[in-house]
């Protein structure tokens, strides 16, 4: 991203908005041929070098600029707050996250968890209690007895008709509730 933000400060300062080679760092050259790849970026064809080079009085081999998409990722991303600071957890635990409707099933098990027959393990309500929301998601450090309880509550729903949870957990972290049959 930061070979975009370069050249779009470089773009502010061209009249035409295309930006020569001889403008970036070979690094930054690279970062720009590989973005344009991915239409965050669009490199001037013959004809438009042709232009540049008669505008420049000298001949211009490679010139680039933000596409429409590559200016709308940088401002999204401009936009957007900064990361929080994830601080590791405990050994012995990972970090899970959830999103709303997951997190609103665990709190829902956490809060019956007393009339459950297969209760929260233990620190969970606790855990559920300081978890933080990072984005969309909420974000939990979890021992793994912790997250086979996770586990149990989207089993739980599963059997209520809605799988979406259980599947996404067992593909984002590997564990999945089975009954002892």
């Amino acid at each position: 991203m930061e070979a975009l933000r370069v050249l779009r400060e470089l773009e502010r300062d061209r009249e035409h908005g295309w930006v020569p080679a001889s403008s970036l760092a070979s690094a930054e050259q690279r970062a720009v041929d590989a973005a344009a790849g991915r239409g965050l970026v669009e490199l001037a064809d013959r004809e438009m070098r042709a232009e540049l080079s008669v505008y420049e009085g000298r001949p211009i081999l490679w010139a680039a600029r933000l596409s429409a998409h590559g200016h709308d990722v940088l401002t999204y991303i401009d936009a957007s707050p900064a990361p929080a600071h994830q601080q590791q957890g405990a050994e012995g635990e990972r970090l899970v996250e959830l999103y709303r409707q997951e997190m609103e099933a665990l709190r829902l098990y956490v809060h019956i968890g007393e009339r459950m027959r297969v209760p929260p393990a233990e620190g969970l309500a606790q855990r559920v209690r300081a978890a933080r929301q990072l984005g969309n998601r909420w974000s939990l450090w979890l021992t793994e007895e912790q997250v086979e309880s996770v586990a149990y509550v989207f089993y739980l729903r599963s059997m209520g008709g809605s799988v979406a949870e259980a599947n996404r957990f067992v593909r984002e972290y590997g564990v999945a509730f089975l009954t002892d049959e």
